[in-house]
């Protein structure tokens, strides 16, 4: 009996990442779910036990090399090949570029894009060999599009997808598949730790012309389970003959400038 396809997942505990989880194991994949936050990936595994998912927790500082290659290993060594990886793992800082530290930029490029570059590249080098796989990295429609006071996330985000998709095209010869998917504002923790008072859900749909942002044209904001979907499929054999793309899961709120 072929065993079902291995996934694994950063920035698992919450929001998008948790999303994911949920959304492929419904697919009847195995999942391995990873994060700093210990007690959000206990939670996340207990209730998908309980549903009757294969949902695996392990801690996992996606800024740590060796820990990031190690923990690969024995995910290959004790479930299996890992046939899917997704990089959620993401960390926000909003403020002035002029008044940001460079410590700020550091923390947010080495999650947001060093974090993307170590776990593709452990993976990948396991996939490269069996000739499948496919990897999802989720950016941000700020990588296309200025945002005022997101300069730090922004870049990083660009920068990932960007990466996401020369590595796509050196993969492509080994049949590995990678993609990018790009939301918009998503109802999510990270979403509501930006909101002040006055700025809400109702706020982003309708947008904000001093920060030159326009509104969100289909009138609501993403749930967490919209880019979900988005994963699924570009990590699916329905889309079998994608690579290199970057999914904008925003409403429309870029209007894919």
């Amino acid at each position: 009996m072929t065993p079902r396809r291995l996934a694994l997942i950063t920035g698992a505990a919450q929001g998008i990442g948790a999303a994911v989880v949920r959304a492929l194991a419904r697919e009847g994949l195995r999942v391995v779910a990873t994060d700093m936050n210990a007690e959000g990936l206990c939670g996340l595994v207990t209730e998908q036990t309980v549903a009757g998912h294969e949902v695996h927790g392990r801690v996992l500082d996606v800024r740590d090399t060796t820990a990031v290659t190690r923990a690969v290993q024995e995910i290959e060594d004790t479930l299996g090949p890992i046939d899917v990886l997704v990089n959620v793992a993401g960390v926000l800082r909003v403020g002035s570029v002029l008044e940001a530290t460079d410590t700020d930029w550091q923390v947010v490029f080495d999650v947001n894009a060093f974090g993307v570059f170590r776990l593709s590249r452990a993976v990948a080098r396991h996939m490269v060999g069996r000739r499948r796989g496919a990897i999802v990295t989720v950016a941000s429609n700020a990588a296309g599009v200025p945002r005022m006071n997101m300069g730090a996330y922004a870049a990083s985000k660009a920068a990932a997808a960007h990466f996401t998709r020369c590595l796509g095209l050196e993969l492509a010869g080994s049949g590995i598949r990678c993609n990018v998917v790009s939301p918009g504002s998503t109802d999510t923790p990270m979403q509501r730790g930006m909101w002040t008072e006055g700025t809400d859900a109702a706020a982003t749909v309708a947008g904000n012309p001093q920060a030159y942002k326009v509104g969100i044209p289909l009138g609501r904001i993403a749930d967490a389970e919209d880019v979900a979907a988005a994963v699924v499929f570009l990590a699916s054999d329905a889309a079998r003959h994608i690579t290199m793309h970057d999914l904008y899961v925003d409403g429309g709120a870029t209007l894919r400038a």
